[in-house]
């Protein structure tokens, strides 16, 4: 797929106005931030044992994330099966926006020892949990992105 057929997929799933497909892309975006915030953070605060777990914790977020938004990788990566049951109670706008709610409420507890670099990743996760949430208000079925491996690809693990 070049990359203006990419583009143009992310186009028209981007024309759905379907909250769930805003929130997913959303989710691929905390996965970058928590990831770059978490080692950022794990690297800088080996002094502050306070925010060097926050790190810890904000860096684990990206992991869970990347298994929730990329379904295709519960296929191809090696997990337990314990693993791949809590990762797919997170099939449904309501659950992801819980989800996602909890893990952003965690990195603001951190702002209570200080502000550090962990709001922005806390912020990222408060955005994708809202348009979850406004899916699942909405009564908007959730719908994966087709690019991210979603639809059939998605069916195929459940």
């Amino acid at each position: 797929m070049g990359f203006s057929a990419f583009q143009n997929k992310i186009g028209e799933e981007m024309r759905t106005r379907n909250f769930s497909i805003y929130g997913q892309w959303t989710g691929v975006l905390c996965i970058v931030v928590c990831f770059a915030v978490g080692l950022t953070g794990i690297l800088s605060n080996l002094v502050n044992p306070i925010l060097l777990l926050f790190s810890i914790l904000c860096f684990a977020f990206s992991f869970i994330i990347i298994f929730i938004e990329i379904p295709f990788l519960l296929r191809i990566c090696p997990t337990s099966a314990k693993f791949d049951t809590f990762i797919r109670k997170f099939n449904s706008s309501y659950m992801r926006a819980a989800i996602y709610g909890v893990m952003s409420a965690v990195l603001w507890i951190s702002l209570v020892k200080s502000a550090s670099g962990l709001i922005a990743a806390a912020v990222f996760l408060l955005i994708a949990a809202v348009f979850y949430l406004l899916a699942a208000v909405k009564g908007q079925a959730f719908q994966g992105s087709k690019v991210l491996g979603g639809q059939g690809v998605a069916q195929m693990i459940i």
